[in-house]
């Protein structure tokens, strides 16, 4: 029996709209109600995620937030913090200098604020899916003056391609880099992915790997994915990630949550 659902956000659990089908909304429903815990672990920042928590009602299962590609831990009844990293300011102005090299957008967040230097589609977007707030600051490096949990990189997806395998490369073993959409490219502690956190947290809990299911479109949702049980590419994702998961579920669209939910927790209770 499974007992805890790990969602990405967008392009998974989210239909293009930003909405939660009902079909998935009614099976994640039912699932807590077996005391199946379901957990959010997305990219964006905590405050990005917690309208979703909230219609879910995640604080009354006493469930969690996995936010910043799991880089916080945040349990959503008693906002307890489980888990925290952060990225220091030596780190914030070396990856500044670095967007520059590269000729390519940043930004990060600050309390519930995105701060950049520069005005731009990707962190308007960013903006969109949140809701949070866009700061344009003169110096990015003299605004960020504490340490941040991530920052993200952002150009077109041809050419964040090329710049990923650079940086990957050029930042091995000293920070995490992988890309959650195909124009933002976003940098963690090193060894932080969603993977990392969710280990964190299932040990925290008693729950075993085995008794996890998790669910992603994207690179970033790579190592919880393999990390999991049972772990699921949505139907929408890149092949690449489709082969190395369990399994491929239908598209964001199409339930594909629910189908997978219904199938290995729903009709097995039943039974």
């Amino acid at each position: 029996m499974y007992k805890m659902i790990v969602l990405d956000l967008d392009d998974t659990l989210l239909r293009d709209d930003h909405t939660i089908s009902e079909r998935t909304k009614e099976a994640l429903m039912k699932a807590q109600d077996l005391g199946v815990k379901v957990v959010l672990a997305s990219g964006r920042p905590t405050y990005g995620m917690r309208s979703i928590a909230k219609e879910l009602l995640l604080h009354q299962y006493g469930s969690y937030i996995l936010s910043f590609n799991g880089g916080k831990i945040i349990h959503c009844e008693s906002e307890e913090e489980l888990f925290s990293s952060t990225l220091s300011v030596e780190t914030v102005e070396k990856l500044y200098l670095i967007s520059k090299e590269e000729g390519i957008h940043i930004h990060t967040y600050m309390g519930d604020e995105i701060i950049t230097e520069s005005m731009n589609e990707f962190t308007d977007i960013e903006g969109e899916l949140t809701g949070m707030n866009i700061r344009e600051v003169k110096s990015f490096v003299s605004s960020v003056n504490e340490p941040v949990v991530k920052l993200l990189m952002m150009t077109n997806p041809e050419e964040l391609k090329v710049i990923e395998k650079k940086l990957q490369e050029r930042l091995h073993g000293e920070l995490s880099v992988m890309r959650s959409k195909p124009y933002f490219l976003e940098f963690t502690e090193a060894d932080v992915t969603k993977g990392t956190s969710l280990h964190t947290l299932i040990q925290k809990l008693g729950i075993e790997q085995r008794e996890v299911m998790a669910f992603g479109d994207s690179y970033n949702d790579l190592a919880m994915i393999e990390f999991a049980g049972l772990g699921v590419a949505m139907g929408n994702a890149p092949e690449d990630i489709k082969e190395r998961a369990d399994m491929v579920t239908d598209t964001n669209m199409n339930d594909g949550i629910a189908k997978v939910i219904e199938e290995y927790i729903l009709s097995v209770k039943q039974k």
